[in-house]
């Protein structure tokens, strides 16, 4: 019986003869390599921090894994968690704008699309905020931007660095011009941090697009991205058909980024935590 089927895990179910017990894989034991096509355990998946073995290619992180391999165990305190969205426009497009909260909450079981908290790396304190792409696609609404703003100005109070991980595919529609004004709050918030001489760290992982690259994604003291990761405002797709024009091979991606400058450093993720702890080192903390 084929492992996969119309793009969704199935139950395997080995037959045995009659009398004799089955052997039963759950749904999810195994996932599908989006780049090469390989068949990946899950287990085995989740302790390679979801790169594939085959090729290389990053697989989305969730917030829970990503700030488990970049914090100290135990020492990430979480900020502002019961922040919740409104429906202040009272959107509807084939669902409501509340419909699609309530189901990103219990798909993710997360409050928002970021999680930002207080944590230690190698017992040096920082401020961290992290995107789910899982919750809305990590879009860029109200919640959002006011999660950033108050953890960096917490980190400016306290005089400690911050590092925020990127994975959105840009504004959220569904808060209109209430979405873009998050682009300028969180700047604003992040320029006075600069002003305190101290340290803002992004790393951009697949995807970020949108107003999300066009604010705090990019105006970091040290932008990282992991291999591959695909980053910009507009899609590819988009420009290409609005250019007419043919685009450079690997266009928007970090290493296509790294060679233009945008990006100061593209690291394997298995590496990012070394990365980042000798980073907080050289800022001096």
């Amino acid at each position: 019986m084929s492992l996969f089927s119309s793009g969704k895990y199935s139950t395997l179910r080995i037959s045995a003869p009659s009398g004799e017990r089955r052997m039963v894989i759950p749904d999810g034991s195994w996932l599908k390599c989006k780049n090469c096509g390989q068949t990946l355990y899950s287990d085995r998946l989740a302790d390679n921090l979801s790169v594939c073995w085959y090729c290389g290619h990053h697989l989305a992180l969730t917030a829970p894994a990503r700030i488990a391999s970049l914090t100290d165990e135990g020492s990430f305190t979480e900020l502002d968690g019961k922040l919740y969205s409104v429906d202040a426009l009272e959107f509807t497009d084939l669902k409501s704008y509340q419909t699609r909260l309530t189901e990103a909450e219990s798909k993710t079981n997360l409050s928002e699309a970021i999680v930002c908290g207080l944590a230690t790396l190698d017992q040096r304190r920082f401020a961290l905020g992290v995107m789910d792409f899982r919750f809305m696609g990590a879009s860029m609404g109200s919640v959002v931007g006011e999660k950033i703003a108050r953890l960096v100005e917490k980190a400016t109070a306290e005089k400690l660095p911050v590092v925020l991980v990127t994975a959105s595919g840009g504004a959220r529609m569904q808060e209109g011009i209430l979405s873009l004004m998050q682009m300028a709050k969180t700047c604003g918030a992040l320029e006075r941090h600069t002003e305190a001489n101290l340290p803002y760290i992004a790393i951009l992982t697949n995807p970020t697009y949108g107003g999300v690259t066009a604010s705090f994604a990019t105006v970091a003291d040290v932008i990282l991205a992991e291999p591959g990761a695909m980053i910009g405002f507009a899609g590819p797709r988009v420009i290409q058909e609005t250019t007419n024009s043919k685009l450079p091979e690997g266009f928007q991606t970090a290493e296509f980024l790294l060679e233009k400058g945008l990006i100061d450093r593209v690291v394997d993720r298995k590496n990012l935590r070394r990365e980042l702890s000798l980073l907080l080192e050289y800022f001096g903390f």
